[in-house]
C-alpha cells in the first residue's frame, strides 16, 4: 500500500539515516536504486506515517521485512526485530572482520539478519568491492 509522506518529512528521515538503509547499512549513493521510506511498525499493525515510525530503506530490505514485526533466531525462537528508531545499531550488529558480514550480537539482530537477508551473497561481495575503495564499512 502506497501512503503520501510529505516532503519536509522524508527530508528529515533521509537526513537522520544518512541517506543508508536503516538496516543493511547500504548507502544509497552507492546503488543504482532509489530507497524507499519504510513504516518500521507497518500500518497493517497499527503503525503510523510519522518520523519516530519511519526509516530509509534500500527496496531488498524493506521487501524481506514486507509488514513483518517478528523474527526467528537460528535456534527458531521468535523475537521482536530491530527498530531503526529506537534501537541502536550497535547494540545489535556488528562487522565481521573483513567488514562483508553482518553479525547479530543479539536475538533482534540474529533474526533481524535472518528475515531481512541482510548478508545477501551479492552484497557481500560488493561490500569486499567497496571497501577496496575506501567506501566501506560506513563511518
Amino acid at each position: 500500500m502506497s501512503v503520501y509522506i510529505p516532503a519536509e518529512l522524508r527530508r528529515r528521515v533521509r537526513a537522520h539515516f544518512l541517506q543508508r538503509c536503516a538496516y543493511c547499512q547500504t548507502s544509497e549513493g552507492l546503488t543504482v536504486v532509489t530507497f524507499e521510506f519504510e513504516h518500521i511498525q507497518p500500518l497493517s499493525h497499527g503503525g503510523q506515517t510519522d518520523f519516530e515510525n519511519l526509516c530509509l530503506a534500500c527496496p531488498t530490505c524493506n521487501r524481506h521485512k514486507a509488514n513483518r514485526v517478528i523474527g526467528l533466531t537460528d535456534e527458531g525462537i521468535e523475537t521482536r526485530l530491530f527498530h531503526p528508531q529506537r534501537d541502536s545499531w550497535l547494540a545489535h550488529f556488528d562487522w565481521s572482520v573483513n567488514s562483508t558480514v553482518i553479525v547479530g550480537l543479539t536475538e533482534v539482530g540474529v533474526a533481524t539478519v535472518n528475515l531481512l537477508r541482510m548478508n545477501r551473497p551479492q552484497l557481500v561481495e560488493v561490500r569486499s568491492l567497496w571497501g577496496i575503495v575506501g567506501k566501506h564499512p560506513p563511518n
